[in-house]
Parts: C-alpha cells; sequence; structure tokens
C-alpha cells in the first residue's frame, strides 16, 4: 500500500507513519520540514497555509491519503480537490467535538452535526473547522471513499497536548496530588499508536463513513489511569482524591486544569466520555491496557529530556501549585 501522510512529523500523524512503516507500505509524508519524520519515508515539503503551498502534490498516486488538519477547512477542500483522482481513500482523523451539543451518553455516528460549518471556510472554532474538514472530504471523495475518524481524548507517545505528560510530571514531583473524583469515574481515550493501527487496517477492510474512535466504556476510569502514573513515576505520589464539588466550588476548569477529567453526571461528561464505540469495536478496534500507554509514555518523556513539545495553537493544561495545595489544605 502506498500512503500518503499529511503531516507525519507529530503525535497522530508521527503514529500512523510508523504503524504504516510497520506493515510495510510505501510512505510520503508530506510536511513542512519543522521537524524530522520516521527514517524509512520519503519527504514532500509545502505549507498548506500558502500561496502555491501544495506544488509538491502536483503529481503522484497513493492508495490512501491520511489527513490530520484541525484549522482552516479551506486548507483541507483544496487538498482533496487536488487529490481526488489520484488517490483512492481519505482518511480524515476528525473529532467528537463535531457533534452538536449536548449529546447523551451512548451517542452513536448518527448523532447531529455542528450547524454552520463550511468546507469553504476559514478558521473559526474547533467544532466547526473539523466538521467542516470532513465536508470538505466527502464533497471530493464521496463517503464510500472517505473514512471519517472521530476520536476523542487522545492520549500516548509523542503527545504535543500536554494532558498525560501533565499528570506524569506531576505524579513525579511526588508528594500529595490533587486526584478528582471519583475513582470509578468512566474515562475514555484512544491510544494514538491504537488509532493509528485501526485506521490503516479500516481502510484495508474497506470501511467509510464516520467512526467514534475512543475505548468502550469500561476499558478505563479516572483512578486506573491515576493510579498507573503514579506507579510509573516511582510511587512517589500520594492521590488525595477529591470530591467532584470541593474541586468545581474552587473554580478549578474540568478538562484542561485537571486533563481529562470532567465532573460525572455532567453533560460534558456525556459528550467526552460517553460515546457508543460499538462500530469501531465491531470492524476491529482493539484497545491496549491504560498502564501500557501510561508506560509507554513516561518512558518516551524520560528519553527527550523530560518536557513534552506543545502546540502552540492549544491552551496550556494542568493546575496550578498554589491552587491544588489550596484545595487539599481545605
Amino acid at each position: 500500500m502506498r500512503l500518503l501522510m499529511l503531516g507525519g512529523t507529530e503525535f497522530v500523524g508521527r503514529a500512523v507513519v510508523e504503524a504504516a512503516l510497520g506493515l510495510g507500505w510505501d510512505v510520503t509524508v508530506f510536511h513542512r520540514g519543522r521537524h524530522a519524520p520516521p527514517a524509512g519515508v520519503r519527504s514532500l515539503h509545502g505549507d498548506r497555509t500558502a500561496a502555491d503551498g501544495l506544488a509538491a502534490l502536483a503529481e503522484g498516486e497513493w492508495d490512501v491519503v491520511v489527513d490530520t488538519w484541525s484549522a482552516a477547512p479551506s486548507a483541507v477542500r483544496d487538498t482533496a480537490r487536488l487529490l481526488k483522482d489520484r488517490v483512492r481513500r481519505y482518511v480524515y482523523v476528525s473529532s467528537c467535538s463535531v457533534y452538536a451539543w449536548p449529546q447523551p451518553a451512548g451517542h452513536d455516528e448518527a448523532g447531529p452535526v455542528v450547524e454552520g460549518a463550511s468546507p469553504d471556510a476559514g478558521q473559526t472554532d474547533y467544532a466547526r473547522d473539523k466538521r467542516g474538514g470532513e465536508l470538505a472530504v466527502l464533497d471530493a471523495f464521496g463517503e464510500e471513499r472517505a473514512l471519517l475518524v472521530r476520536a476523542g481524548l487522545i492520549l500516548g507517545p509523542y503527545e504535543n497536548i500536554g494532558r498525560l505528560p501533565w499528570w506524569l510530571t506531576r505524579a513525579a514531583r511526588g508528594g500529595p496530588v490533587l486526584a478528582p473524583g471519583p475513582r470509578d469515574l468512566p474515562l475514555q481515550y484512544i491510544d494514538v499508536r491504537d488509532l493509528a493501527e485501526w485506521a490503516l487496517g479500516a481502510v484495508q477492510g474497506g470501511a467509510s463513513g464516520a467512526y467514534n474512535l475512543v475505548s468502550p466504556s469500561g476499558h478505563a476510569t479516572t483512578g486506573t489511569l491515576l493510579d498507573a502514573c503514579a506507579r510509573v513515576t516511582g510511587g512517589r505520589a500520594e492521590l488525595r482524591w477529591t470530591e467532584p464539588e470541593v474541586i468545581l466550588a474552587a473554580g478549578v476548569e474540568p478538562w484542561t486544569q485537571l486533563p481529562g477529567w470532567v465532573p460525572p453526571d455532567s453533560e460534558l461528561h456525556d459528550m467526552m466520555h460517553g460515546a457508543d464505540v460499538s462500530k469501531a469495536v465491531r470492524d476491529g478496534l482493539r484497545c491496549r491496557p491504560v498502564s501500557e500507554t501510561v508506560a509507554d509514555t513516561w518512558s518516551w518523556l524520560q528519553d527527550i529530556g523530560g518536557s513534552a513539545p506543545r502546540r502552540p495553537d492549544r491552551p496550556d493544561v494542568g493546575l496550578d501549585p498554589a491552587v491544588e495545595e489550596k484545595i487539599l489544605r481545605g
């Protein structure tokens, strides 16, 4: 199989490239040249936001293109139109954020999506940008040649958002750690390597259309995630499980200040950790244990000196130590 990866040097794109190389695929990576792609690929350089930025893609044929773009949908539109007669399948890594707010727990791919998205739009907000990207792919390739991967929380090695790296760094610092309860709260996420392997396998199997892609409910909880963080970093962290009401009363912002956590019995939890993924499971989704995701991410962090890369277009995550101490003191 011949893969064209748009990006391919960081996080999701890099995981896809490594998975494809592991399958023996021929891989071409189109990127801006800011980071080195994995060894064994052909590199093409260009900037999708610049005039003539797609010139390097004017020639060539591939079996599949994978795209993770999350800014202006018009960039996806231009790329998809350019490639529609020279690529068989288009995989777009989208987001569960494309669903209209709120969605009930158990929502599947038939749920309503955000309004106002357009494939011709410039950058607006994350949800409409991702939905606009979906529409751009569908317009050029049609549903039978398009695979829309609606991922939720993505964790694992190479993470450049900062969520799991923040928890690992905090656990490594040791001492009392504010652990947002309840510890058995269901947590849905996808290891970036499981995402990559599923997407490539789904292409080989002829899958098309939209798929929710996170772990099944019950695969992990806040407790299993944070216990793994404490254990893999040396056991110096003392998890202090704290009621959600206490955390919210202190003004802590769910999802960002305590990365990935949202209060139970809330619309946000139903939306972010309540997706029905039976379609993806039916079509081959397998999720590695949370302990493996945590351990491999910690190993990667140590290998790069302990400081994870951060995307400049995403907000900072994590809780100020002074705020954490104040809450723990009560």
